[in-house]
């Protein structure tokens, strides 16, 4: 079996494991506490990286040269990740994964600026062409707007800023610094919400979302909690070694059975059947972020050609 196969089942499998996840949370975020939630899948990704440097006798050092960039990294990735686990309680899979998708286009846009990297025609194409897919996806009307349909967007514009940093200070901070900083960022920025929410009145639905109180009592809602972090951990780290291992090119084009698997599963258990104009959105989202990751792979500006290395 060659390293583009190889890498092509570990991208599906880990694919496999963050939908699992994102079903997961859709099922339970009226009943138990997102920040509960991401606490522990930044504890227990945490903890699953130093048991993978201890298995793999890597030393384990998680500093960094760049602390105000790690520690903006971490808290963009919370906030952008926040929104997109509310954004699946109030939109369909397939919808609310589709517009993450977005977030090839906004590292074209943050590398032009951070990474000094040019925008040619064909770059801006796409990028019209994938905003199109979105606008047809969101349904904007002038009189009101979805604002749940917004947080994957944010969720994905945050990712890709998040990404372009990554890649800036990618010389003195290896992936699995970086990666930490991540998880804690989860696990730090969930602790302290879970705080400052406590016992709070709002009445929007969003915080109400996020002020629900932890539960420790209900052993089935811990263990959802549990097999939510590890499925979470596990992708990221499939993707990871699918990365190592394959073509870059195939991954990325791979990633996109993320979108399908969404579809598929949004029908099965959620009877979430996409009309017309999202089905035609979503079509046009993948193909624009294909031709990007085409462009950037010929012109060996990976940084562009990732798209969902949710961590």
């Amino acid at each position: 079996m060659n390293n583009n196969i190889k890498g092509l089942i570990l991208i599906i499998v880990g694919m496999l494991f963050i939908i699992t996840q994102d079903v997961l949370i859709k099922y339970t975020i009226h009943d138990a506490s997102l920040m509960q939630i991401l606490v522990f899948r930044g504890g227990v990704g945490f903890s699953l990286l130093c048991l993978y440097l201890i298995y793999t006798k890597q030393p384990i050092f998680f500093g960094t040269a760049h602390p105000y960039i790690a520690i903006f990294r971490g808290s963009t990735f919370f906030f952008g990740f926040t929104l997109f686990f509310i954004s699946l309680s109030q939109i369909t899979l397939a919808e609310a994964t589709s517009l993450f998708f977005v977030s090839p286009f906004f590292i074209t846009i943050f590398s032009y600026f951070i990474l000094n990297i040019k925008i040619g025609l064909n770059r801006i194409f796409s990028i019209f062409v994938g905003f199109s897919g979105t606008l047809l996806i969101i349904k904007p009307e002038f009189d009101e707007i979805n604002i749940y349909m917004l947080f994957p967007i944010i969720a994905a514009s945050t990712y890709a800023l998040s990404m372009t940093l990554a890649k800036k200070t990618s010389i003195q901070d290896n992936l699995f610094q970086q990666t930490s900083h991540i998880y804690m960022g989860a696990f730090i920025g969930g602790g302290l919400m879970s705080i400052l929410l406590h016992n709070s009145n709002f009445n929007l639905l969003i915080f109400s979302i996020l002020s629900n109180p932890w539960i420790l009592n209900d052993f089935l809602i811990i263990g959802l909690v549990l097999v939510i972090s590890i499925t979470g951990s596990l992708g990221i780290f499939f993707l990871i070694a699918a990365y190592r291992v394959g073509s870059p090119l195939v991954n990325s084009i791979t990633e996109y059975v993320h979108l399908i698997f969404a579809i598929i599963i949004g029908i099965i258990i959620f009877s979430e059947v996409p009309d017309i104009n999202s089905f035609i959105g979503i079509i046009l989202i993948m193909a624009s972020g294909i031709f990007v990751v085409f462009r950037e792979n010929r012109r060996e500006e990976l940084v562009v050609a990732k798209t969902t290395l949710r961590t």
